[in-house]
């Protein structure tokens, strides 16, 4: 098994110890992703959509970096903060999945930052 880490260039350092991107097997495992701006604050502050749409971004840089992308995930974990962002965070989410849809899971949780309305992490399994 061959692991790697999964760093697009640019990459600002993480919050916690992390990488942003694992790949082992050609299965690529996205960290949870928030809306952060490279000093690590949160950007779109009360805006669900535009939470999620920075963080797909991000999800697919990542993915891309690897070879890959969002069309070879297959597994999202979303958690919000609030059921009233829910409709919101599905809006977008089905503009950067318009086919076969990913399956995945939906919790409300606390984020850790209190600012932070959504997060996403993603499993991909890259085409050979």
């Amino acid at each position: 098994m061959t692991d790697r880490a999964v760093i697009p260039p640019g990459t600002h350092a993480p919050i916690a110890p992390f990488s942003p991107g694992m790949m082992a097997d050609n299965v690529i495992y996205v960290s949870g992703t928030l809306a952060f701006d490279a000093n690590n604050d949160v950007v779109h502050e009360g805006d669900a959509a535009g939470q999620t749409r920075h963080i797909l971004e991000t999800i697919k840089r990542v993915l891309e970096t690897a070879g890959s992308s969002l069309a070879d995930v297959t597994f999202n974990s979303i958690f919000i903060t609030d059921w009233a962002n829910y409709a919101a965070v599905n809006k977008v989410y089905a503009e950067y999945f318009p086919g076969e849809k990913p399956a995945r899971y939906c919790i409300q949780c606390g984020l850790v930052k209190p600012a932070c309305l959504v997060e996403i992490a993603s499993i991909a399994h890259k085409r050979p």
